[in-house]
């Protein structure tokens, strides 16, 4: 049998030692790749596809939550069916470098209109955002209302997604 082990999501408090990481056999792997592919199946059928009982399957879906490999369950929605067809890259150069103005950056970010994805980098930029949004003119408001106000902000760069070639929410497990 093989096991995988993986470490919790969660840091620990200051000078706690680390949780031990959970170790996956191959049918808690089967159960995660299943519930990526589509998390609305039933326990019951979720527990025919890994070969498990239904109770057996639901006991291993908890403790895969609690050990905290199960963030949540979501509905994945169709972006240009609900007029957000456009998908902005942002990259993003403060004026500083301090711990406040992360912060204060950061908090700001979370609060932008259809802000997707906000990251913290190395390189030319401090920051990448991922920004869905109607059309042009749509980001075009978004930019003079909202990311040229964004606090502590030296540069923007605006780069529109022409081709989505791969986007994905599913984790090779």
């Amino acid at each position: 049998m093989c096991a995988t082990k993986v470490r919790r999501r969660t840091a620990p408090a200051a000078g706690t030692p680390a949780p031990p990481p959970v170790p996956l056999d191959r049918t808690d792997k089967a159960i995660l790749r299943a519930l990526q592919r589509d998390a609305s199946v039933s326990n019951v059928a979720l527990a025919a596809k890994v070969n498990l009982s239904a109770p057996a399957c639901l006991r291993r879906v908890e403790r895969l939550k609690q050990a905290g490999l199960i963030k949540g369950i979501v509905a994945l929605l169709n972006p240009a069916a609900l007029d957000a067809g456009m998908l902005v890259m942002i990259g993003v150069v403060l004026d500083r470098s301090t711990p406040d103005s992360f912060a204060d950056f950061e908090k700001a970010a979370a609060r932008v209109s259809g802000c997707m994805e906000c990251h913290v980098v190395t390189g030319e930029f401090d920051y990448f955002m991922l920004v869905r949004t109607r059309d042009n003119d749509s980001f075009n408001r978004l930019h003079a209302e909202q990311l040229l106000h964004l606090p502590g902000v030296r540069q923007i760069r605006s780069f529109m997604v022409l081709k989505q070639v791969l986007s994905t929410t599913q984790f090779p497990v």
